[in-house]
C-alpha cells in the first residue's frame, strides 16, 4: 500500500506538467487565432523576409538539438563514452540557446501568420502542412514548459526528464520538417536582404 501511495505521488508532477504544457499549448493556439497577422515580423535580421529568416534560424536551432541529443545519450553514458566534465555545460548552453531561438521563432510565426486554419482571408484554402506546422508549433511551446518543469523537478520519477526531452526533440524535429526543410526544398537557402 505504501509502495502504491509513493508510485501515485511521484507521478503528481509529469502530471501537472504534462496538464499546464497542454494548458499553455491551447492558450498559444487560441491567441494565434484570435490575433490579426501583420504579415510582416519585428525583424527580418537582414533576409529577404520573415519566412527567410525564420528559416536560418530554425536551421540553427536543428542544430542545436542535435547537440542537445548527443550531448544528453553521452552524459547518460548511452555512447560508451566517459562524459567530459564541461559536456554538462555545453549541453544547458544548447539547450538554452535553442530555447530562446526557438521562441523568437515562434513569436515571429504567431505574430506574422497566427494560426491558420481552414481558409485565408482571400478565400484560399490554408495547406495541410500549414495548418500540421501551425499545431506542432503550438505543442512545441507547451512541451517546453513540460521540459523546464522536468529539469528544476527534484522529486519527480527518473522516467520524467528523459521522457520529456524526447518528446520535446520530437516534436521541435517535425516543427523544423514542415517549416526549414520544406523552405528549402521549395525555395532554397534563403539569401540576405537586397
Amino acid at each position: 500500500m505504501a509502495q502504491t501511495a509513493t508510485a501515485q505521488k511521484s507521478m503528481t508532477i509529469p502530471l501537472t506538467a504534462f496538464a499546464v504544457g497542454a494548458v499553455v499549448a491551447l492558450l498559444v493556439g487560441v491567441f494565434g487565432r484570435v490575433h490579426h497577422p501583420t504579415l510582416q515580423g519585428t525583424t527580418t535580421l537582414g533576409f529577404s523576409s520573415v519566412l527567410a529568416m525564420k528559416t536560418v534560424v530554425s536551421t540553427g536551432i536543428a542544430v542545436l538539438v542535435v547537440v542537445q541529443l548527443v550531448t544528453a545519450l553521452w552524459i547518460y553514458g548511452k555512447l560508451g563514452l566517459r562524459a567530459p566534465s564541461w559536456l554538462g555545460t555545453v549541453h544547458r548552453a544548447s539547450g538554452g540557446t535553442a530555447l530562446v531561438l526557438t521562441l523568437f521563432v515562434a513569436y515571429h510565426c504567431l505574430w506574422s501568420l497566427g494560426l491558420e486554419v481552414g481558409s485565408l482571408p482571400d478565400g484560399q484554402p490554408v495547406s495541410t502542412r500549414t495548418v500540421v506546422h501551425g499545431l506542432l508549433g503550438c505543442t512545441v511551446i507547451g512541451a517546453m514548459v513540460v521540459k523546464i518543469i522536468a529539469v528544476r523537478s527534484r522529486r519527480a520519477p527518473g522516467w520524467f526528464l528523459p521522457v520529456a526531452g524526447g518528446l520535446l526533440f520530437s516534436l521541435l524535429v517535425l516543427a523544423i520538417l514542415t517549416s526549414a526543410v520544406w523552405y528549402i526544398g521549395a525555395e532554397g537557402w534563403p539569401s540576405g536582404a537586397s
